[in-house]
């Protein structure tokens, strides 16, 4: 740990360390790293799973040349210093091959996330990962969000936030623009909402 100011900060690798010895625990923490923060993930719900299969069936019947990655670690933010865990990333096949855990969103043309219910959220799921999506440059985001049942897909990532969020209730179609083109009948995610 190094200080700055009388206050401590973090360093990259020294998160990378701290994410390491956190996931071989028993209880496999996904830890975060967004905007000089550190973060938890909750371990995914029953629900939470369900809605991730659902989305990951359509990718495989839509776009078999692309994979839905399940929890892969990528660096994000404007300069590559955030780490996160998103829900899900699309991507080509093989785009991970030979990476350790954080990769490089280059191939990366959608990041997944579901909501969770926990205290942090709001501040993380709907606020801090869009931006550091944004300033990433994923060219999609989707948000697949329980509390207020609707599906949030932010594009046109300008380097700072997103220029287009279309927000679709859950029940109706939602269209997931280039270079992803994939539409969503989101009717099946009212079942999974509690």
């Amino acid at each position: 740990m190094h200080t700055s100011v009388g206050r401590p900060h973090m360093l990259v690798c020294e998160f990378e360390e701290l994410a390491r010895c956190a996931y071989r625990t028993a209880e496999k923490l996904r830890l975060e790293f967004l905007g000089g923060r550190l973060g938890v993930k909750p371990r995914p719900d029953g629900n939470h799973s369900e809605m991730f299969a659902w989305l990951y069936r359509l990718c495989w019947e839509h776009r078999p040349e692309l994979g839905l990655y399940a929890l892969r670690g990528l660096e994000v933010e404007a300069h590559g210093e955030g780490r996160v865990c998103p829900a899900g990333v699309l991507a080509e096949l093989e785009s991970f091959v030979g990476d350790g855990d954080w990769s490089d969103p280059g191939p990366v043309p959608m990041a997944v996330e579901v909501t969770a219910y926990d205290a942090d959220a709001d501040r993380r799921d709907r606020m801090d990962k869009p931006r550091a999506y944004a300033e990433t440059g994923i060219p999609v985001h989707l948000l697949i969000d329980r509390d207020s049942c609707e599906l949030k897909v932010f594009s046109q990532p300008d380097g700072i936030r997103y220029e287009r969020v279309q927000i679709t209730p859950f029940g109706k179609e939602a269209h997931l623009p280039d270079p992803v083109d994939l539409t969503l009948d989101t009717e099946p995610l009212k079942n999974w909402v509690s």
